[in-house]
């Protein structure tokens, strides 16, 4: 035996029914009344939520997200303005730096320069007088010889003569034949 077919509301059968209205129920226009009154109230209630829930709060996330945005770029800004500036000072200093420190330099040269010259012009002037003084005394020794020189010239000439010739002469006659000799 076949099972019996279920029925609705009008005890009707399903196929009858669906038979009976021509098709699928969103096409049957007795009931469109009151769907297009459920998708107006909906389309209402969704328009009211979006306008007044939604949309604000994305409206203000958007919002906030611009000014920290916003903000960021300016801070941004700033400390790359501030670490130009601090840039700009340090390489200032450093430039300061480096012309103090080649002044310093060309000083400690000059000051080097200055104390080695005084030596060497101090030394100079040590030498120049110990060579004046050894000039001096070769020359008073010189002169000292000179004076005996005719002397031993006279006494050399006194004593060849005498061997040559056997006579001694007198100191005045070797003298007088060295002076005249020279």
């Amino acid at each position: 035996m076949a099972a019996p077919e279920p029925t609705d509301a009008h005890g009707g059968t399903y196929a009858t029914t669906e038979a009976d209205s021509g098709g699928l129920p969103q096409f049957d226009t007795s009931v469109w009344g009151g769907q297009i009154v459920y998708l107006l109230f909906l389309f209402f209630v969704l328009y009211l939520l979006i306008a007044k829930v939604f949309a604000p709060r994305l409206r203000r996330v958007m919002d906030e997200r611009a000014s920290t945005i916003s903000t960021a770029v300016a801070t941004a800004r700033s400390v790359q303005a501030e670490a130009s500036d601090q840039a700009a000072a340090a390489k200032a200093e450093v430039e300061q730096a480096r012309a103090q420190s080649r002044r310093l330099a060309a000083e400690a040269k000059a000051r080097v320069t200055a104390e080695a010259e005084a030596r060497r012009a101090a030394d100079e002037a040590e030498v120049n007088a110990r060579i004046e003084a050894a000039e001096a005394q070769i020359a008073g020794t010189r002169d000292a010889a000179m004076t005996n020189v005719g002397t031993i010239a006279a006494d050399t000439a006194a004593a060849i003569v005498e061997r040559l010739t056997g006579k001694a002469t007198t100191a005045a006659e070797a003298t007088a034949a060295v002076k005249g000799a020279v």
